[in-house]
């Protein structure tokens, strides 16, 4: 299991709307709007790095609002 945090920023006004949106999406286990310089912070798990991106780059992307994503795999040292 590869696990991730997505950290989105969104078009001005649209981080709540995009936060509820991703929530929604298999795969993503936490998506919460923030402040600072990113607007959402997912949580999001696959079972390998393909699928991850899979994941990020034809789902998450998708949603409408959203302008730029950094994915930041979680490792365990």
């Amino acid at each position: 299991m590869v696990q991730a945090y997505i950290l989105i920023q969104t078009e001005v006004g649209k981080a709540a709307e995009v936060a509820g949106e991703i929530s929604s999406i298999p795969g993503v286990t936490k998506a919460e709007d923030v402040t600072g310089p990113y607007d959402v912070i997912v949580r999001a798990e696959a079972n390998n790095v393909d699928e991850l991106g899979k994941l990020v780059v034809a789902q998450i992307q998708g949603v409408d609002g959203i302008t730029r994503t950094l994915t930041c795999p979680i490792v365990h040292i």
